[in-house]
């Protein structure tokens, strides 16, 4: 039986301390152009602030995607079989979790990896009370590098992999590929990967959710900057940046940067960095997919698209993949 107080027990905490957040850091602003790590937008202010921007109104993509997990789940949970321990990567709210959690039959374990150590606590504290027969075994960490997964006591029939909400699509190319290839590793020959991704539509819809009317989403990317000057001793004028996020029609993806308003300085652990007016600085990517370019996508990395349901417009993706 799992408890809250079991399952907070049992956290394994790799969180990125200030060194390792420092030195990413100084290596993005050190290009050109100058880039910051999307995943450090996930302290407990980012996080709260994201799970406002997945109820704006303009922000289509938690909404299709929980609307097609309600409706597929239980063809999915069919094809997953009994006793799977699942493993999700970026775990957030939870919201998501607990609908696959309820249509599993005899889950085995819970295995959420996510780097913000407070959104972990707080979900995973509230689906241990729910679900008390699922082993709760979290990881705050950064998923895109190598983590160990704590095994569960109870042996697992499979490994279902959960990496829902499109944020694959927040890597280039290349990452998103080394981040499959984990997933291949870490599924096993028998296991599945259940991934959301956020198709390909008009322009016009998708810069919408990313610029949402309250301004909930410029909060969200300047709270990066507020993050770093309070952890790592930066000193960031948040005045200075505003929020910028633009569709590449070529390139299938959204680019979100912090644009410079004037000529300045930022000083970063004792290291100097000149902006200039209108200077953008790179924060985070929103890949958008066609069938063709995700199944390519996969393959790269060793994997193959064995099932797959769209929701109505503005369309969104899931995907369930297996081993070539």
């Amino acid at each position: 039986m799992s408890t809250a107080v079991e399952a907070l027990a049992a956290l394994t905490d790799l969180t990125p301390g200030r060194a390792a957040i420092t030195a990413e850091v100084l290596a993005g602003l050190a290009l050109q152009p100058k880039t910051l790590p999307s995943k450090y937008f996930y302290d407990a202010h980012g996080s709260a602030l994201f799970e406002q921007i997945t109820r704006q109104p303009e922000y289509y993509l938690t909404r299709m995607e929980l609307q097609l997990l309600q409706q597929v789940l239980p063809q999915i949970a069919a094809r997953v079989g009994p006793r799977a321990r699942v493993v999700e990567y970026g775990s957030g709210s939870g919201r998501k979790t607990r609908l696959l959690l309820q249509v599993l039959d005899d889950a085995v374990a819970y295995t959420p990896i996510e780097i913000s150590r407070a959104a972990l606590l707080a979900s995973v504290s509230a689906l241990a009370a729910d679900f008390p027969t699922v082993e709760m075994l979290p990881v705050c960490a950064d998923f895109t590098g190598p983590v160990a997964l704590p095994l569960p006591r109870r042996q697992a029939q499979r490994t279902l992999l959960f990496f829902p909400g499109s944020t694959l699509g927040n890597f280039t190319d290349a990452d998103a590929v080394r981040i499959l290839q984990g997933m291949h590793q870490s599924m096993g020959a028998d296991g599945l990967a259940l991934i959301g991704i956020d198709l390909d539509k008009e322009p016009a819809l998708i810069e919408a959710a990313y610029n949402d009317a309250a301004g909930v989403t410029a909060a969200f990317t300047l709270n990066l900057l507020a993050r770093l000057n309070r952890e790592i001793g930066s000193d960031f004028d948040l005045a200075r940046f505003r929020h910028r996020a633009r569709y590449d029609r070529e390139r299938l993806r959204i680019e979100t940067s912090l644009v410079s308003q004037c000529a300045q300085r930022v000083q970063v652990a004792g290291h100097g960095f000149e902006f200039q007016a209108g200077e953008a600085m790179q924060v985070e990517y929103s890949h958008k997919y066609t069938e063709a370019g995700f199944a390519a996508l996969v393959a790269t990395a060793g994997l193959r698209v064995c099932a797959a349901w769209d929701s109505p417009a503005p369309a969104f993706g899931l995907r369930l993949l297996r081993w070539q």
